[in-house]
């Protein structure tokens, strides 16, 4: 385990944290007025290996040259221009800090967004350290400025990452409906909504675009059940319709090896590594696409949801909730910024088709699949 100093005065600044994967929606904008939960389990953090945050750089003032020497394809709106490799935390985890008021930032609705910059300093010394963000629409956390802390270990080293099947004993997965609070208050209306999870949306995004690049341009078949539902509406109207498919598979511990017939595997996200499981055997030459494990779990173990109660008696061996769970009334939507963010970091970004697509987002959500 691990604690963060002040880079300045050594001032201790968080409790004891253990290193997992950086969460897929971590940088993800949901909805309107959405009261997100906190990004991160207490006790952990994650580290982004790209830069983030201001300074900002326009696309213009980079260009492609620069854009490719950092793993960008394609081009954006923008690049942060600041020190790469911040840590996330847990907001409860950090210590010895305070809130700088002048430095809450100009873009927040509800709250501290980050758009200001660091905005939290240490008690000690001063030094700018952490940014607090708990603004509509954004997960909650703080994201410790990697220049203006250290990593010291205490208590020994960190576990050994826990096996696949511990893992999947453990029963980690993650719903794909929630309920979503919002801001303000009513007694004419709920504060809350049911709505597809943010997590799969985002989820989503970063799936879809490894999709679209393994597909090579030919139609893509997902597994029926909750595979189909969020993937295959978006991979039938992106892709061009054709005599060859490349089809895609669920792959992970505890099932069956895929056959050598599959060309894409849906696999799992290590979620203290970041690895993506290996597949063994003839599948080892397909196209991984990763997901978390949460969302993976749910998509390989969850019984197919029936929209319309069947006629008749309930066999007495399914398995059924009364009254049924709250479900959105709307279709999948994929997180467009996610999305956009994962395919610019692929090379297959430059093909003219997939370039087509990514130019052509706006209309895309203007049809709901983003």
């Amino acid at each position: 385990m691990f604690v963060f100093v002040c880079a300045g005065c050594e001032a201790e600044l968080t409790t004891p944290l253990s290193q997992v994967a950086l969460p897929a929606h971590a940088h993800q904008s949901y909805g309107n007025g959405a009261q997100l939960p906190v990004l991160m389990e207490s006790g952990t953090f994650a580290v982004d290996p790209e830069p983030w945050g201001p300074p900002w750089r326009l696309w213009d003032e980079i260009g492609p040259d620069e854009a490719e020497a950092r793993g960008i394809y394609a081009p954006v709106h923008a690049l942060s221009d600041g020190v790469p490799g911040a840590i996330v935390i847990a907001p409860g985890d950090i210590r010895g800090t305070r809130l700088v008021p002048e430095k809450s930032g100009s873009g927040g609705c509800c709250g501290l967004d980050g758009s200001g910059g660091p905005n939290m300093a240490c008690l000690g010394c001063g030094l700018a350290v952490a940014i607090r963000i708990d603004d509509c629409s954004l997960w909650q956390a703080v994201w410790l400025v990697p220049d203006a802390v250290r990593r010291l270990p205490v208590g020994g080293a960190d576990a050994a990452p826990l096996p696949w099947e511990e893992l999947i004993e453990e029963g980690r997965n993650t719903p794909p409906f929630e309920p979503i609070a919002t801001t303000g208050w009513s007694r004419l209306r709920a504060n809350h909504y049911w709505s597809w999870s943010p997590q799969w949306e985002a989820a989503a995004g970063r799936a879809l675009a490894h999709l679209l690049a393994a597909s090579e341009g030919q139609p893509v078949t997902v597994p029926d059940g909750m595979a189909a539902e969020v993937f295959q509406r978006a991979l039938d109207t992106l892709l061009p319709v054709g005599p060859l498919q490349r089809r895609a598979v669920l792959a992970g511990p505890g099932r069956p090896a895929p056959d050598a017939g599959a060309d894409i595997l849906l696999v799992p996200v290590h979620p203290q590594t970041g690895q993506t499981w290996p597949p063994a055997g003839p599948a080892t030459t397909a196209y991984p696409v990763p997901l978390p494990l949460g969302v993976w779990a749910w998509m390989a173990a969850a019984p197919p949801h029936l929209p319309n109660p069947a006629s008749g008696a309930i066999p007495r061996d399914v398995l059924h909730d009364d009254p049924l769970p709250p479900r959105p009334n709307y279709l999948f939507r994929t997180d467009p910024s996610t999305f956009k963010h994962t395919l610019v970091r692929l090379p297959a970004v430059r093909r003219p088709w997939l370039r087509n697509i990514l130019d052509n987002l706006p209309q895309h959500r203007s049809a709901g699949l983003f």
